[in-house]
């Protein structure tokens, strides 16, 4: 406790903390606060009357115009509406979706779909499912074939096309 007190600067006077509860009780017991009878601060008479036109004299202002800050707000509303009634419109046809067709769909696209797709089915397996009853032969050959398209076809699936021996006979 020695060490504490040499570097403790601060110091209580003798008994200080025996008298502190009776010296407490002894402030406290006093009824009547010591307080000033009057105010500290008065004002002239008729101060408040006279003080919006003693602000006015010393400034000297001037009135000014009133401008409104949103003179075009009925426009800009009506703009707005007629804008959100477009945009409606223009929402409401724009998500229709046309039903998709089989004319829709290209020949290349229906035979590109069939090449890529196994579906685990032979021809004959392919034919018990197609009536042929009361078909011709002219049915399945209605399309005409164009001598290019025949070269084409002949040139991507033969392997040696010179040996077909295709001359012009004139």
């Amino acid at each position: 406790m020695n060490e504490f007190n040499k570097y403790n600067p601060f110091k209580t006077p003798d008994g200080y903390f025996e008298k502190l509860s009776e010296s407490l009780k002894d402030a406290v017991g006093h009824e009547a606060p010591k307080l000033p009878k009057e105010d500290g601060f008065a004002l002239p008479d008729g101060y408040f009357e006279n003080l919006h036109s003693n602000i006015r004299q010393k400034l000297n202002v001037k009135e000014t115009k009133v401008v409104q800050l949103h003179p075009f707000k009925k426009y800009y509303m009506a703009v707005a509406s007629v804008a959100a009634l477009f945009l409606l419109v223009l929402g409401l046809n724009w998500n229709t979706e046309q039903q998709a067709s089989w004319d829709d769909l290209a020949n290349s696209e229906i035979d590109s779909y069939f090449e890529n797709n196994d579906f685990g089915l032979t021809s004959y397996e392919i034919a018990e499912e197609i009536p042929v009853d009361g078909m011709e032969i002219s049915d399945f050959l209605n399309t005409q074939l164009n001598e290019a398209h025949i070269v084409d076809y002949l040139d991507e699936n033969i392997d040696d096309f010179d040996d077909l021996n295709l001359e012009d006979e004139e």
